[in-house]
This record gives structure tokens, C-alpha cells and sequence, in this order.
């Protein structure tokens, strides 16, 4: 059987391990980047050059968060940082049908996380919810754009069995299934 599998992943290219070489690369890097920018904005980074980007934090933000060195008083980051890493889990979650008890327990964690990252992110300074906010909206960004099969095709990235040719569509339904209609 472990000469199968082995032949398998070698025939498909498909190693477990690749699937997971994302994680381990992205999941170190936005903690790194995560501790700076908190560093960076609380003033604990002791140098010259920390000093000055503070400075430039405490004025460097935009409409209702001008100090990015502040926290969000009006809540509106850390609520769209929760809401934008809910809806994907739920995207993720309306793709999947007869997931495992285990894919289900992984995925009620995962949506239990984001709603606990609104009040964490509401007690962090803005430059820090606003990079949160940014990484989540890249993610999204990437699911729904990696859905559509025009972009597939010019991305050569082979079509399976399971893709569909009305993604988006088909998530709709979905998810007008599972939360809006009447039962």
C-alpha cells in the first residue's frame, strides 16, 4: 500500500507536504511581521529608525483611524477582520459536501478564531488590524479569483472533477441555501 501511495504522489505530483509548505512559510511570516508592526507601534522597537516610523504611524492613517499607533475606537477594522475571515471559512465550508467529523470539528474552530479575533484585534493598534485586515482581503481575494474558471484556464492550472463552470453562482446558492431560505 506505501508503494502505491508513494507511485501516486509521484505519477500526480501530489505530495501531502506541498500542500502544507504554504502554512509553514506564511504562518511564521504574518507572526514576524504581526510582532513588528506591534513593536513598531507601541514604541518597544529601541532605535533611531523605530522612533521615527512611530512618528510616522501617528500620522500616517486615513479616514476614521488617522493614528494607526491608536486603537480602533469605532470598531469598524476589527469587526471587517472578523467578518471577511468568517466568510472564508464559509466559502470553504460551502464547497464541501460530506465533510469528515473532523473537517467539521476544524471548521467550527476555525469560525470560533475569527469571531475571537474581533475583540483581539480591538485591543491591538490600528497599523496591526489594518495589515490583518489587508492579509484577510488578499485571502478572499485569492479563493474567489482561484473559483473562476477563465482565470484557471489562463493560469493553466488544470480543471477537476469537482470544479464548476458557474463558481460564484453556485456559491450563492449555496449560501442562500444554508442561510436564507425557510426550512
Amino acid at each position: 500500500m506505501r508503494r502505491l501511495v508513494s507511485e501516486l504522489y509521484v505519477r500526480e505530483n501530489c505530495h501531502p507536504f506541498k500542500a502544507s509548505v504554504l502554512v509553514w512559510v506564511q504562518l511564521p511570516m504574518w507572526i514576524v511581521v504581526s510582532l513588528a508592526l506591534r513593536n513598531l507601534s507601541t514604541g518597544t522597537a529601541y532605535s533611531e529608525a523605530g522612533l521615527s516610523v512611530q512618528e510616522q504611524l501617528t500620522t500616517g492613517g486615513v479616514l476614521w483611524f488617522p493614528d494607526l499607533t491608536a486603537l480602533d475606537s469605532t470598531w469598524i477594522l476589527p469587526i471587517s477582520v472578523g467578518v471577511i475571515n468568517l466568510l472564508i471559512v464559509e466559502i470553504f465550508a460551502l464547497q464541501k459536501t460530506g465533510m469528515s467529523r473532523f473537517q467539521i470539528y476544524i471548521t467550527h474552530f476555525v469560525r470560533g478564531l475569527s469571531v475571537l479575533m474581533i475583540p483581539i484585534a480591538a485591543t491591538v493598534p490600528s497599523s496591526l488590524v489594518l495589515y490583518w485586515l489587508c492579509s484577510s482581503v488578499m485571502g478572499l481575494s485569492q479563493n474567489l479569483l482561484l473559483r473562476s474558471p477563465g482565470f484557471r484556464r489562463l493560469c493553466r492550472i488544470p480543471l477537476t472533477k469537482s470544479d464548476s463552470d458557474t463558481p460564484y453562482k453556485d456559491l450563492l446558492a449555496a449560501f442562500y441555501t444554508k442561510f436564507l431560505s425557510r426550512k
